[in-house]
């Protein structure tokens, strides 16, 4: 895969990335995840839509998205924690660790290698023909990976959290963060999605 798609995944510079972490919410009890889980995406996030995409004729009605149960919640919940606490990370292309900065397909790869350690291919391009059912945007469901690209080509991955919110490393300069995926740029580049927990 060549640099310019590795950092080139949208045009502009980055908005900056809410830098909260999770801490300690893997020590709350099973039945608090959830509410602090979207307590958190709604308290970090709400402000950092792509604010330089194209200009929208009208405004645009969000997406609502259904509440999918995973088929292996734990699993599901260690990838979305891990996700979720490596938002603020700085983007770096072909970083694959906390330390050194991550690119999208490292982070997708850092996190399922980390909490499940489950090793998937290295590059978006690979993880999208990777095994696994494809998953309509109506069947998402956390942990699932959603891709990104233009002309039938993949070039930019994320993991996908719920409520229709991603986290990923979008580009250089950047920071891993999340986004919507009804948000102006990532609605036209949405490419599909696949199921990596079964």
């Amino acid at each position: 895969m060549s640099a310019v798609m590795e950092t080139a995944h949208y045009p502009g510079s980055p908005a900056h990335a809410p830098t909260r972490r999770l801490a300690g919410v893997a020590a709350a009890p099973k039945a608090l995840l959830p509410a602090l889980l979207l307590a958190s995406l709604l308290a970090g996030c709400g402000h950092d839509e792509v604010r330089h995409a194209r200009p929208q004729a009208s405004a645009v009605t969000p997406h609502t998205w259904p509440n999918n149960p995973p088929a292996d919640p734990a699993s599901a919940n260690a990838v979305l924690m891990r996700a979720i606490s490596l938002v603020g990370t700085p983007y770096r292309y072909g970083g694959n660790t906390p330390a050194g900065g991550f690119d999208c397909s490292g982070l997708v790869n850092y996190v399922y290698r980390d909490m499940l350690d489950l090793k998937l291919p290295r590059t978006s391009r690979d993880l999208a023909a990777f095994q696994g059912p494809r998953i309509a945007p109506e069947r998402l469901t956390t942990a699932d990976l959603v891709f990104f690209g233009s002309g039938g080509s993949v070039s930019h991955v994320g993991i996908y959290v719920g409520e229709g919110r991603f986290v990923h490393a979008p580009s250089t300069g950047g920071t891993v963060r999340l986004d919507r995926l009804d948000g102006p740029y990532w609605r036209d580049h949405y490419s599909g999605a696949k199921r990596v927990l079964h």
